[in-house]
C-alpha cells in the first residue's frame, strides 16, 4: 500500500499552524483523496487558528514494502464511489514514523528537514577558557553546546545565559523568573532587587561559584555547570537564601521573609533568612530541607533531602544546630537543638541527633549513637562531605541483615 506524506506548505494557510508538532501526515492515496483533498483536510483539521506562520516543509513518501505491489487492492483504499467525507478517514491517518519494521524510512527530500527550529545566529563562538576558575565562560560554552544538541531550548538558553554579560546578571534573572508571582510579585522587580544585593555583597558570587563546583564534583547526576545552574533546585534555593540572608543582616527583614516564603513554595526548601550558611554547599535533591533561624553551617557541607536542622520546640534564642566544615548529613535526618556537629563528622540517614557529635566520627540511629562507641568511636580518615560515602563503617557496625 502506498502512502503520501502531506507537506504543510501545500495546506491552506489558515489550517496548518496548530499542527506544527506533526508537520507530516500519512494519508492513503486513493481516487477519492486525489479528486478532493479538501475533504480529507476537513477531517484532519478541526480547530484552525487565525494567524498563519510557517516555513515551507519538504514532501516525502512512505511505502509499505510488504504490499507495495498490491496497493490497488489494499483494504485501506477508499471507495471511489463512496462518500467524499468518510468517518473512517481519521483512522487512516498515521504519524510518519521511520522506526516501523516494515516501512521504508521517511526521509524528506529537503536537506534542512531537521532544522525546522531555527538556531539563533547570535550565539557567538565558543570562548577559550583562559582560567580554570572562569566558570562563566565555561557555562556559556556549555549553553551553546546544549543548543546545538537541543535547538528547541535555544530561547531558554539565550534568555537565561547567553543574553547576559555576567554570572551575577544571569543568576538574578533566573531566580527572579523562578520566584516571581504574576500580578503581585513581578520578575522585573525581583531582578532589580537580586542584582542590587549580589552586586553590593561580593561574597555572594564567590559562594555561588564554590557551590557550583561542589555540586559538579560531588553529584554524579550533574552533567555540567550550566545544568546545575538552570535545573538544580537545591542550588537555586541556596543562592536565593544568600540574597535573603544579606537582606536580613541589613535590617530588611520583611523582604527577606518574603523570599524565604517564595523559595519554600517553589522549591520545597525552607531556610530561615537568619541562618548562616558557608560556601561549597551541596543540597542534594533538597526536597523537604528545613533549616532554622539560628543554625550555622560551615564550608564544604553536603546535606541530602528531608533533613531538619531545627529546635527542640521549647527553647528560645540560640536554639538550632551548628555544623562544622566538611559535614555529611544523610537523608531524613533530624538534628534538634543547639548541638554541635564537629568538622568532618557524618550522620547516617534517618538518624535523630540530640547531642554533640565529635569531629570525624559517625553517628547513626534513633536516637543517634557513635559508631565504635562513645569511649572509642571510629575516626574517619577522609572528609565525608567530599567523598559522599554514606555507608563506610556503618555497614560493618550494624548487625541488621537482609
Amino acid at each position: 500500500m502506498k502512502f503520501l506524506v502531506i507537506a504543510l506548505s501545500t495546506i491552506p494557510p489558515p489550517l496548518y499552524k496548530s499542527h506544527l508538532s506533526s508537520p507530516r501526515l500519512l494519508v492513503p492515496m486513493s481516487t477519492d483523496f486525489l479528486r478532493s483533498p479538501t475533504n480529507i483536510l476537513k477531517a484532519i483539521f478541526f480547530n484552525p487558528p487565525k494567524t498563519p506562520k510557517i516555513q515551507p516543509l519538504a514532501m516525502a513518501a512512505c511505502i509499505h514494502t510488504s504490499r507495495a505491489e498490491n496497493s490497488r487492492t489494499s483494504s485501506l483504499s477508499c471507495d471511489p464511489n463512496g462518500s467524499q467525507i468518510d468517518d473512517r478517514v481519521c483512522n487512516y491517518i498515521k504519524y510518519c514514523r521511520p522506526n516501523f519494521s516494515d516501512l521504508v524510512s521517511c526521509v524528506p527530500n529537503s536537506e534542512n528537514h531537521s532544522k525546522s527550529i531555527r538556531i539563533p545566529e547570535d550565539l557567538g563562538s565558543f570562548d577559550p577558557v583562559q582560567n580554570q576558575d572562569d566558570l562563566w565562560v565555561r557555562m556559556k560554552n556549555e549553553a551553546r553546546s546544549d543548543i546545538l544538541q537541543e535547538p528547541i531550548l535555544s530561547n531558554f538558553y539565550v534568555n537565561s545565559i547567553l543574553a547576559h554579560d555576567s554570572l551575577e546578571s544571569a543568576l538574578a534573572n533566573h531566580l527572579s523568573v523562578k520566584l516571581s508571582n504574576s500580578g503581585t510579585l513581578p520578575s522585573g522587580t525581583l531582578f532589580d532587587l537580586f542584582l542590587g544585593v549580589i552586586a553590593e555583597d561580593k561574597e555572594i558570587i564567590r559562594a555561588v561559584k564554590d557551590d557550583l563546583r561542589a555540586v559538579k564534583e560531588r553529584d554524579p547526576a550533574c552533567i555540567s555547570y550550566v545544568h546545575c545552574f538552570l535545573n538544580f533546585k537545591g542550588f537555586l534555593a541556596c543562592q536565593a537564601h544568600r540574597v535573603a540572608h544579606s537582606l536580613w543582616s541589613n535590617g530588611r527583614k520583611i523582604l527577606a521573609l518574603l523570599i524565604q516564603n517564595r523559595v519554600s513554595e517553589v522549591f520545597a526548601v525552607d531556610i530561615h533568612p537568619g541562618a548562616d550558611i558557608g560556601r561549597g554547599i551541596l543540597l542534594d535533591h533538597a526536597t523537604g530541607v528545613v533549616i532554622g533561624e539560628t543554625a550555622v553551617i560551615g564550608n564544604n557541607v553536603s546535606i541530602l533531602h528531608n533533613v531538619t536542622l531545627g529546635g527542640t520546640g521549647k527553647a528560645s534564642g540560640d536554639r538550632h544546630p551548628k555544623l562544622g566544615d566538611g559535614v555529611l548529613i544523610g537523608a531524613g535526618t533530624c538534628v534538634l537543638g543547639n548541638v554541635r556537629i564537629g568538622d568532618g563528622a557524618k550522620i547516617g540517614a534517618g538518624s535523630v541527633v540530640l547531642k554533640e557529635v565529635p569531629a570525624r566520627t559517625t553517628a547513626v540511629g534513633n536516637p543517634a549513637r557513635l559508631v565504635g562507641g562513645k569511649e572509642n568511636p571510629i575516626r574517619l580518615d577522609k572528609m565525608p562531605s567530599l567523598t559522599m560515602d554514606h555507608t563506610s563503617h556503618i555497614s560493618e557496625w550494624s548487625d541488621y541483615v537482609i
